[in-house]
C-alpha cells in the first residue's frame, strides 16, 4: 500500500478493517445528545498585525456560507487524506463525477469535462490552531449555449470541517484526519456521487445528522443569548402536533428583545449554560403560550428553531445568518457530529 507521501489516495477495495460507520445515504435514529455547556463564542479579536483589508478578506471567503440551506452529515475519520494533494483530488473527483454522469463510460483524467470539480481549503473555519482546516468541494458547470469564456456556475457545494474537535483528533492514529462535520447545498444525486468517491478513496462513512428536540431547545436558548449587531427578526419555534391524521404545525414567534430579556433573568453565569437554565427558558415560553392559547406545547414536538444567529430543522438542515457566530455554531454541530460517530 502506498504511503500518503507517494501521492493522492486512489479508490480501492475494502481493506478488511472494521468500518467506522454505516454506508453513505443510510441513517438511523439516535438518542438525544447533550451539547456543550459553552455558549457560541463571540468573534475572536483579530491580532494587532492584521489590518482591515485582511479581516475583510477573511469574511469574504466565508460569506457564501451564509443564508443558504445546508444539509448536515457526520463523517468518520478520513484515512490517508492530505491537504497537500487537494489539486490531485480535484482532478480524480472530476473524472469520477463525469464517469457517473455518463453511466460508466470511460473518462480520461484531466480531459475537458462538462462538470468541473474544485477541492480547496477554508483555513478561516477553525476553532483553534489544532483543528484541521475546512475543506470545500464545489461542482460547477457552463451551459452548452454559453460562450467558452463565460463564468462557470456553481451547482453543488459541500464542505468538511472540524471546529474545536480536539477530543476526537487527539486520539486518532496519525494516518487519519478528523473532519467529522459535512454540510451540503445542492442536488442529492451529486451528494451521493461525491460521498461515494470519498468513501472509496478515504475509507470513511457518511450519515445524516438529525437534530433532536433536545438539541433544538439548547440551540434556542444558546442563540437567544447571543448579541447581534444588526436588527434581527423574532425568535421562532415551530412545533409538530403528534397523532393527527394530517400534519399540523404550530409556529410560536417571540420578539427578540423579549426573548433576550427573559434569558437574561435565567442565565446565572455569562458565557455558560446549564440544562436547568434551558429547561426553565423553555418552560417559561410554554407557560406564556398556554396562558394565551390554552395549548400545552410540552405535548408537541419541537421541529424547528429560527433565531438571529441561525435556523435549524430537526431533519438536519441549518442556515447561518450571522458571520460573527459562524464558528460558534459550527463548534456545537461538530460536537454533535462527533457524538454520532463515536
Amino acid at each position: 500500500m502506498e504511503s500518503a507521501a507517494d501521492g493522492p489516495a486512489q479508490p480501492r477495495p475494502s481493506t478488511g478493517r472494521p468500518s467506522w460507520g454505516l454506508p453513505f445515504g443510510r441513517a438511523r435514529r439516535r438518542s438525544a445528545l447533550s451539547p456543550s455547556s459553552r455558549l457560541p463564542p463571540a468573534p475572536r479579536r483579530t491580532q494587532v498585525k492584521a489590518g482591515a483589508a485582511e479581516v475583510a478578506e477573511d469574511t469574504q471567503r466565508t460569506a457564501f456560507l451564509l443564508r443558504k440551506q445546508w444539509t448536515l452529515y457526520s463523517v468518520t475519520p478520513l484515512y490517508r487524506f492530505s491537504e497537500a494533494h487537494l489539486r490531485d483530488y480535484s482532478r480524480l473527483l472530476s473524472a469520477f463525477v463525469a464517469a457517473e454522469k455518463k453511466k460508466g463510460l470511460a473518462v480520461e483524467i484531466g480531459g475537458e469535462l462538462d462538470i468541473k470539480v474544485s477541492v480547496t481549503s477554508l483555513p478561516d473555519l477553525k476553532g483553534s490552531d489544532r483543528d484541521q482546516a475546512a475543506i470545500l468541494v464545489q461542482l460547477s458547470s457552463r451551459s452548452s449555449a454559453s460562450p467558452k469564456n463565460s463564468e462557470e456556475k456553481v451547482i453543488w457545494s459541500g464542505w468538511f470541517c472540524c471546529v474545536a474537535g480536539d477530543e476526537l483528533s487527539e486520539n486518532l492514529p496519525e494516518a487519519f484526519t478528523c473532519l467529522p462535520l459535512f454540510l451540503v447545498n445542492g442536488a442529492e444525486s451529486n451528494t451521493a456521487i461525491v460521498g461515494t468517491w470519498f468513501q472509496k478513496t478515504f475509507d470513511c462513512c457518511f450519515r445524516r445528522l438529525s437534530l433532536s428536540p433536545f438539541n433544538l431547545s439548547w440551540m434556542a436558548a444558546m442563540w437567544t443569548g447571543c448579541k447581534v449587531d444588526k436588527p434581527a427578526s423574532a425568535t421562532e419555534l415551530v412545533f409538530s402536533v403528534p397523532r393527527l391524521p394530517h400534519p399540523l404545525h404550530i409556529s410560536y414567534a417571540i420578539n427578540l428583545e423579549d426573548a433576550q430579556a427573559l434569558w437574561a433573568t435565567i442565565q446565572k453565569t455569562p458565557g455558560e449554560i446549564t440544562q436547568e437554565e434551558v429547561d426553565v427558558f423553555m418552560d417559561c415560553l410554554y407557560s406564556h403560550f398556554y396562558r394565551h392559547f390554552k395549548i400545552h406545547l410540552s405535548a408537541t414536538k419541537l421541529v424547528k428553531v429560527s433565531t438571529a444567529v441561525a435556523s435549524a430543522h430537526c431533519d438536519g438542515i441549518i442556515k447561518f445568518r450571522q458571520s460573527q457566530y459562524l464558528t460558534g455554531v459550527l463548534m456545537l454541530l461538530t460536537e454533535l457530529a462527533i457524538c454520532q460517530i463515536q
